[in-house]
């Protein structure tokens, strides 16, 4: 009988030690992926505009509203045209930026990095480089070269291809910039669009040849907000984040 006993006693025992080094190993993966998770910071998540306001002022219009759990920008039809390009309140250096995108049939608008809000600069674009997102098959600019079409790094870096969803679908946006290593990078869906480099004279070299050419301020800064841009048509935005490198 004891045999039975010291037996059952050494039983509960390993199987107490296993349920211990279990629990230890899960709560060390939860803090392993609450590690991984606070390296990004939300920028939107479908419940408040609290990290961004327009461009070269304090407040946000309500051409852009949250409408479920997206950013939607709707172009005023009561106005004289103004500009509303949504920005950042913060600045940001080295980043990965991800977000998904929706645009409107024939619609056309853009991810900015590195906006400056300096008063000589009247919109987002004059300083910030733009990722294009555009209705390939139905917008203008699609038809006035591929560095023009969705994925490209406007006017300067053609798309690998053409990956976009159809109109009224999301499309997934991962956008790299990285000054330390003279380098930038866009994915679309899962497919690498383009690839650039950033501060260097490879940099300048590409503005020259670019419609920016001569543009005061146009990607000089390497520390600036991320913008959303204006370019009157709907466009909607949503599960925005960064992380800083």
């Amino acid at each position: 009988m004891k045999k039975y006993i010291v037996g059952a006693a050494c039983l509960l025992a390993f199987v107490a030690c296993k349920q211990e080094k279990k629990e230890t190993t899960e709560t060390a993966v939860v803090e392993e992926i609450e590690v991984v998770d606070n390296e990004w910071e939300v920028l939107f998540d479908g419940t408040s505009l609290d990290k961004w306001k327009e461009f070269k002022t304090d407040e946000i219009s309500d051409a852009w509203k949250i409408e479920g759990d997206a950013l939607v920008y709707t172009p005023p039809e009561d106005e004289e045209y103004k500009n509303h390009d949504l920005v950042t309140k913060q600045e940001f250096t080295d980043f990965v930026l991800t977000l998904d995108w929706k645009i409107s049939e024939a619609g056309n608008s853009g991810v900015f990095w590195g906006v400056s809000e300096d008063e000589k600069f009247g919109t987002g674009y004059q300083t910030g480089p733009e990722i294009q997102i555009l209705d390939n098959d139905k917008h203008p600019d699609a038809k006035a070269g591929t560095t023009h079409q969705a994925g490209a790094l406007y006017d300067m870096v053609s798309p690998a291809e053409d990956v976009t969803k159809p109109i009224g679908e999301w499309n997934t946006m991962v956008i790299t910039v990285n000054h330390k290593e003279h380098k930038g990078s866009v994915t679309l869906n899962g497919t690498e669009m383009v690839s650039f480099p950033v501060a260097n004279e490879e940099w300048d070299a590409m503005v020259a040849k670019s419609k920016f050419a001569g543009w005061d301020g146009f990607g000089k800064y390497t520390t600036g907000k991320i913008g959303l841009q204006d370019h009157q048509n709907v466009v909607a935005f949503r599960n925005i984040k960064i992380k800083q490198l």
